[in-house]
């Protein structure tokens, strides 16, 4: 199916995506444009939504980088919740729980925020085929490691690059949204979330995955080490103030090591 977005330039043009793009076994190049005629390049089925670049932090620099997008997913991704929850925790304990949490429909509309390598968007739209995936990122070195891995999956996602800020899409667009350890790295977590949840259908749920302040004097120690890179790090009572300010409620929670899981709800 196509897509519309909305334009970055003109908030009421709509911008129509063919399904074409998302079908990745086929490169797509080319571009798309709205109806006031700004228009945005396509690139190996990678839609370019941002016009100026803004600064970003030491953390949110790395993934811009070649070599983080590569390694990102098979190096850290896959074994990082065992080692930051403490206990065994492979990426296969993720997946039920993301599935179980989201339940994809076929014919629903998802969207991953942050997206990085895609993990999450695959997933789905290996679990429900007739979903539709889009997956957004700043950074066009994580977005080209997703498409590889998509195809590679043979799971076919629309992949936009966007500031999440200011989401390229109406309200009430997507049945579910999916965030994984992004919303630590966020400069402005708070207009984000606020723009997951415009864009979040009424009876959508979102999923989210981030980390939380240790409760050890070392683990602290390693924490404060890296807010100086731009990561942040909030209690679970202070991430439950957080969602709720955007207009969220945490319908159910898991908290293992410094890892908590989230079922947000609108409010």
């Amino acid at each position: 199916m196509t897509i519309q977005v909305r334009s970055p330039l003109h908030d009421q043009e709509s911008i129509e995506i063919p399904a074409a793009v998302a079908n990745l076994s086929k490169p797509f190049n080319g571009s798309v444009s709205s109806g006031k005629g700004d228009e945005y390049s396509i690139k190996n089925n990678i839609i370019d939504l941002i016009n100026v670049e803004k600064s970003y932090t030491l953390a949110q620099s790395t993934n811009h980088w070649k070599i983080t997008a590569s390694v990102y997913e098979d190096l850290w991704r896959k074994r990082s919740l065992t080692l930051l929850t403490g206990e065994d925790f492979p990426i296969e304990k993720e997946k039920e729980l993301l599935l179980e949490w989201v339940k994809p429909r076929a014919g629903g509309v998802y969207m991953d925020v942050g997206c990085s390598t895609a993990l999450y968007s695959r997933l789905l739209k290996k679990a429900e085929p007739k979903s539709v995936q889009v997956a957004i990122d700043f950074s066009k070195a994580m977005l080209l490691e997703a498409r590889l891995k998509a195809e590679a999956d043979e799971t076919d996602i629309y992949f936009i690059r966007a500031d999440a800020r200011e989401m390229p899409f109406f309200a009430n667009t997507f049945d579910g949204v999916v965030m994984g350890g992004t919303l630590n790295e966020l400069t402005d977590e708070l207009k984000v979330l606020f723009e997951c949840h415009r864009v979040l259908k009424e009876n959508g749920n979102m999923f989210m995955m981030h980390l939380i302040k240790a409760d050890h004097w070392a683990g602290r120690l390693l924490q404060e080490s890296a807010e100086w890179g731009g990561i942040k790090f909030w209690t679970v009572d202070e991430s439950n103030e957080l969602f709720a300010r955007a207009g969220f409620v945490a319908e159910e929670q898991i908290t293992k090591g410094i890892v908590c899981f989230s079922k947000l709800k609108s409010i």
